[in-house]
């Protein structure tokens, strides 16, 4: 699992484990890793992956003993135990596969990466298709996934006017990652195609379609193949 991670009380129901202090796949993977043997070992504790650190949510009742100990100090030798013991465990990530309709009305924004990378749009969706990537977290909304593994030569800079509405779906570029948005909201990401799976519904039962640490791939679909999709997908709901 690598380096043990630096523990810190951030609430008084709630620790932080940081295992670094940038974003990259080795980091990731160590958070990952550690959640998995937390969740395993310490059912009782609620794990929240971010790209570096991982926040440790828990009822301080449970961890009150007669000795008076405080719950978080109790909790960190627990932690710190548990990581030990799954220290060479290795976590089989679920794989999901995304389908995506690239360019078009869908990704306005595929031609103006292709010109950044100097490839041709094509080139642009092999790679991108190429690629596995690995759900860092989710954040900036319900559902909204960070996915680490995007081929360097495809990362471009958030657009400099970002949109007040992005479709439902859309995939898009921010930086050196990929993200696809769960609702129409605002953003800056270069759009490059979209999806017709539904990523957040409140009313499932896990409403999150991606969780952190799942493995990734995409799938070019054409317009019909989208709209099929769309439409089964808004019947079974």
């Amino acid at each position: 699992m690598g380096t043990e991670p630096v523990i810190e009380t951030f609430a008084e129901d709630a620790l932080l484990l940081r295992f670094g202090s940038t974003i990259e796949p080795r980091v990731n993977a160590q958070v990952h890793a550690a959640a998995a043997a937390l969740r395993e070992r310490l059912p009782g504790v609620e794990c929240v992956p971010a790209y570096a650190s991982l926040l440790l949510r828990f009822e301080p009742a449970d961890w009150r003993d007669a000795d008076g100990a405080q719950p978080g100090a109790r909790l960190r030798e627990a932690v710190i135990q548990a990581l030990r013991a799954g220290a060479d465990a290795v976590a089989s990530p679920r794989e999901v596969t995304v389908p995506v309709w690239y360019g078009g009305a869908a990704g306005p924004d595929l031609a103006a990466v292709a010109a950044h990378a100097r490839f041709a749009a094509d080139e642009v969706i092999a790679r991108h298709c190429g690629a596995t990537y690995r759900v860092a977290m989710l954040g900036f909304a319900p559902g909204f996934p960070y996915l680490l593994g995007l081929d360097p030569a495809l990362a471009m800079p958030r657009r400099t006017d970002p949109r007040l509405s992005v479709p439902t779906g859309s995939v898009a570029i921010g930086g050196n990652q990929t993200g696809i948005y769960p609702q129409t909201l605002p953003g800056g990401w270069q759009l490059i195609g979209r999806t017709p799976l539904a990523l957040f519904d409140l009313g499932a039962p896990s409403p999150s379609l991606l969780q952190p640490g799942d493995c990734v791939r995409f799938q070019a679909i054409d317009e019909d193949a989208f709209r099929r999709l769309a439409a089964a997908a808004e019947a079974g709901r």
